[in-house]
């Protein structure tokens, strides 16, 4: 059936933000209500408001954009420039930025709501519809009951595995028991996570995301439980831990594999009673949130080897969900590359690009082994270079990681390692096998680490290691040099 009513115009929302991943949920979940264009730093936002006037009608400013991420001044310098050249335009703050201090500064510049992040897309959908109705501007965005927006929008993809993916979304969401996504790195676990909250009864609750890789394991205790008032230096005041603020919300609990050992078991405690300790206090303290975890790591294999708890791994894989790569999903690397060229276009103020025959063939083709995250950075990349242009299979090809030069390398490397080990021991008797392993070793750890750009995590990962080994590498190591 054609349906020729002419629809209400959506409000045009300028979206400023530098992480992808925000960029991408948010455009998804709001473009829903909204014409969203999205910019990553000042310069860009200023470059879409001059390109776009009158047309857009709010602002969703992060306040720490680059050159200083995390620092609020750039985001407040970008409040004033909006307003001097739309002052009609309304402007609500999403930051990380904690206090009020920071509320206030930006109300005192212009901005219209300050809110905190992290915050669930039907509160901030509810605020901004406030923000347009406050303002009498006509909107076809009416405040969201529970459960309206649509959590699986940000999963991309009809074919057979996105389609049972979604299923076991609907079927776990609402379930009180942990939940493991597994799955390659760039697959989009963190939004298969956040589909899992707002699809649940506890959507109204707080949903809380730590990195278990992204801090030292030194800070994992702390951060996860909180810690008493002097329970170690620079404990100046009792603070509350991840568990303690997510209540009976929603605890999403990213690269699960890099959790220390020792940390292991008290996770296991928490997921078993719900019980846990502030660091530094002997009162058990009760939490009721639910646990999701994910890994791109084999946790099962892990375990049978030692390298994970096996008591743990049973307890938070009641339930598994598995993020399929791209590589398997055929004809959803076309609906993804027009979302994103869909997404970023606009905000370089460019045409979308096109592809010729065989550039379109090689997409469908290329096993995409970094998968959506590397899709979506292709997708960017050629925005930029070949803005409203055919671009072809040569210009396509530079973008792409294919790897051939990778194997007659690597099958080189092997074929002379025996043919070098006997040329060293028949010209060497004063070999020593345990000194030639840590040159070896060392060898392999700075390169990894050169190549991780000094994230020991990603180097962790990059030697087959997990991360608090590699740690303990780098102290032996330094110890014998």
């Amino acid at each position: 059936m054609n349906d020729t009513a002419p629809r209400p115009a959506k409000p045009g929302l300028l979206l400023v933000d530098d992480d992808p991943l925000i960029v991408d949920t948010l455009g998804i979940v709001l473009g829903q209500y909204y014409e969203v264009t999205c910019a990553d730093c000042h310069d860009a936002a200023i470059k879409v408001l001059d390109g776009l006037g009158q047309r857009l009608h709010l602002a969703l400013v992060d306040l720490g954009l680059p050159p200083k991420p995390h620092a609020p001044d750039e985001g407040y310098r970008l409040i004033a420039s909006l307003l001097a050249r739309a002052p009609s335009m309304k402007i609500v703050v999403l930051s990380g930025q904690s206090g009020d201090a920071a509320a206030r500064h930006a109300r005192a510049l212009g901005a219209t709501e300050f809110v905190a992040k992290p915050t669930r897309p039907a509160d901030l959908l509810r605020i901004l519809g406030k923000v347009m109705a406050a303002a009498g501007a006509e909107s076809a965005v009416t405040e969201p009951v529970a459960g309206r927006v649509d959590a699986l929008g940000a999963l991309i993809g009809e074919s057979p595995p996105m389609q049972n993916l979604k299923t076991q979304i609907r079927l776990y969401a609402n379930s009180p028991f942990p939940v493991l996504i597994e799955g390659e790195s760039g697959s989009g676990k963190e939004i298969v996570a956040a589909a899992l909250h707002t699809l649940s009864a506890r959507r109204d609750k707080a949903y809380l995301a730590l990195n278990c890789a992204a801090i030292a394991p030194s800070l994992v205790e702390p951060t996860l439980f909180g810690y008493a008032k002097g329970a170690f230096t620079g404990a100046n005041t009792a603070t509350a831990g991840y568990f303690e603020e997510a209540q009976s919300g929603t605890l999403f609990l990213d690269e699960i594999g890099e959790l220390p050992l020792e940390l292991q078991a008290k996770l296991l405690r928490v997921l078993e009673n719900g019980e846990y300790n502030r660091v530094g206090e002997t009162q058990p303290r009760k939490s009721l949130a639910r646990i999701v975890a994910a890994t791109n790591r084999d946790l099962r294999r892990e375990a049978k080897s030692g390298g994970f708890r096996t008591d743990l791994y049973h307890r938070l894989s009641v339930f598994c969900v598995r993020v399929p790569a791209l590589r398997d999903l055929g004809d959803d690397k076309r609906l993804l590359l027009e979302h994103f060229r869909g997404l970023y276009a606009p905000a370089a103020g460019a045409g979308e690009f096109t592809f010729d025959a065989p550039a379109s063939r090689l997409w469908l083709d290329y096993p995409f082994p970094g998968n959506v995250r590397e899709l979506r950075n292709i997708v960017i990349r050629l925005v930029t270079k070949y803005p409203g242009a055919a671009v072809g299979l040569a210009g396509l090809e530079q973008e792409l990681d294919s790897g051939v030069t990778l194997a007659p390398a690597a099958e080189r490397a092997a074929d002379s390692l025996d043919a070098s080990a006997f040329e060293e021991l028949g010209r060497d008797r004063g070999f020593d096998l345990d000194a030639k392993l840590n040159d070896w070793e060392r060898a392999y750890v700075s390169a990894a680490l050169r190549l991780a750009n000094g994230n020991v995590s990603q180097a962790a990962r990059l030697l087959g290691l997990n991360r608090t080994t590699l740690y303990s590498r780098l102290a032996a190591l330094e110890r014998e040099s």
